[in-house]
């Protein structure tokens, strides 16, 4: 199953969509989930396989708010120096 996470730059969230099942929470706790959801691949083995899309969904959110960031510092220090 497809599982979507989903940030809200406005409310300052992200929502984690699988399925039904949807959650939102504190952008500052994207490494907690992400923390949450890669140790229940180690604790449960055998069910590994259904938490791998949260942890990709999750990495996949991650990784775009950190290329924003990257974005964001190198447009700033072209205003700083130009």
């Amino acid at each position: 199953m497809q599982t979507k996470a989903i940030y809200d730059s406005a409310a300052g969230t992200f929502t984690l969509e699988k399925g039904i099942w949807r959650g939102t929470f504190p952008i500052a706790d994207l490494p907690k989930w992400l923390t949450f959801y890669r140790q229940q691949m180690q604790r449960y083995p055998a069910h590994a396989a259904q938490y791998a899309p949260d942890v990709e969904a999750l990495e996949a959110l991650t990784a775009r708010l950190r290329d924003s960031d990257r974005k964001e510092q190198a447009a700033a220090a072209e205003v700083e120096s130009g």
